[in-house]
């Protein structure tokens, strides 16, 4: 059981400076109540990644989410917008959909028919009134469609803010556009082929954010990118609802089709951007990656990767599909080396003089900064 009054002492060691804070307190970790706790105040309360724009290519394709027990329904409407509605029927709660699928018209709930139309709207209510009866006074249509989730896209990736009371999409993402305003507003193309991997981590959501959010460990888990993007040219930054690390030497012996009118500083540099609660971004002068984390357990998490590519010749095109293999692999060996760090530290949160722990000042900053953030979102 999560004792939430010594959990608020805690949290106050917590979002303190740095040089003095602690990490966040072993509880956050190790119980179910931590993550039903985090659900409450972070996933729903604010805006946090549910999937990919991907994922309904075309008009009236929908595709259910679970999303920490809350089922919602991801699709794209007719006019090729994206929405997020609870997918239940506003009848008796039944679910509408179980797979992804394509609608032409409208969405039919299995249990007594009652029918939506993409825009949410209830369109038909058999039998409602007595047989043959199909509509009667207390039920009226234009109060009962299906429940509309807030929604945002930014580089394809969809967030939602359940609770409704987070602020407006595009202030929220503002900080985050502003820092990758070259690529913000890029066509992206997703591949044909070798452009997505998932991994199941037996690990709380958070460890997998704090090690993405450093470059500190990279000489001793990957070897291999640090060979062409060292430490020594790691750097560094922090915003409100994000923080991370770049480089400024990014050189593998890779070449896709650049991005069109990038400045120089992204011949070699790239960025890593870890957006909270749950998404992280990998951006390079030629694709971008972003990583949605969904915690399915206070430890078990199943991180989904998902490429783009700048051109859609780098996409689809046979010339370079020996290349998105190849690239695609190299990606999911390097997250899979952190696999064994994540569920080391899970495991490492059962010691019971285990306080959290020190930051460096240095090399942790961006680390701290999403636990601080993690600490004010839990306090409120």
């Amino acid at each position: 059981m999560l004792d939430t009054a010594e959990l608020s002492k805690l949290l106050e060691q917590v979002d303190q400076p740095v040089a003095g804070a602690s990490g966040l307190p072993n509880a956050l970790y190790a119980t179910p109540d931590a993550l039903a706790l985090e659900r409450e105040r972070i996933f729903k309360n604010g805006w946090a990644c549910i999937g990919f724009g991907k994922d309904v290519p075309n008009p009236g394709d929908a595709r259910p989410i679970d999303f920490l027990g809350m089922p919602l329904l991801l699709l794209r409407d007719p006019d090729g917008a994206i929405k997020v509605f609870e997918n239940v029927c506003r009848h008796r709660g039944m679910i509408l959909v179980e797979e992804p699928k394509n609608f032409g018209g409208v969405i039919r709930c299995p249990y007594h028919s009652w029918c939506y139309s993409l825009d949410g709207a209830l369109r038909a209510t058999p039998h409602v009134g007595g047989p043959g009866i199909n509509r009667t006074e207390t039920i009226d249509p234009t109060q009962t469609g299906l429940t509309e989730v807030s929604c945002g896209v930014f580089m394809d990736v969809v967030f939602v803010n359940v609770s409704g009371t987070a602020m407006p999409f595009e202030t929220w993402i503002a900080p985050l556009r502003n820092r990758l305003s070259d690529f913000a507003d890029q066509p992206l193309f997703a591949p044909t082929s070798h452009g997505s991997f998932t991994l199941d981590v037996q690990a709380n959501w958070k460890l997998i954010m704090e090690n993405n959010c450093e470059s500190y460990h990279l000489p001793w888990v990957h070897p291999g990118l640090n060979s062409y993007s060292r430490l020594e040219d790691h750097y560094c930054f922090e915003a409100e609802n994000f923080s991370g690390q770049g480089t400024l030497v990014y050189n593998p012996d890779l070449r896709f089709p650049n991005f069109e009118g990038l400045p120089s500083k992204w011949d070699m540099s790239a960025e890593y951007p870890s957006v909270y609660p749950n998404v992280f971004f990998s951006v390079h002068r030629d694709h971008f990656w972003a990583a949605h984390l969904d915690p399915k357990a206070h430890d078990r998490t199943v991180e989904r990767v998902e490429i783009y590519y700048a051109t859609e010749e780098a996409a689809t095109s046979d010339h370079f599909a020996p290349l998105r293999e190849k690239n695609a692999a190299q990606w999911k060996e390097i997250l899979s080396e952190d696999i064994f760090v994540t569920q080391g530290m899970q495991k490492g949160r059962g010691a019971p003089g285990f306080d959290g722990g020190k930051f460096s000042p240095e090399m942790d900053s961006p680390t701290h900064a999403f636990h601080a953030w993690v600490a004010r979102a839990l306090a409120n």
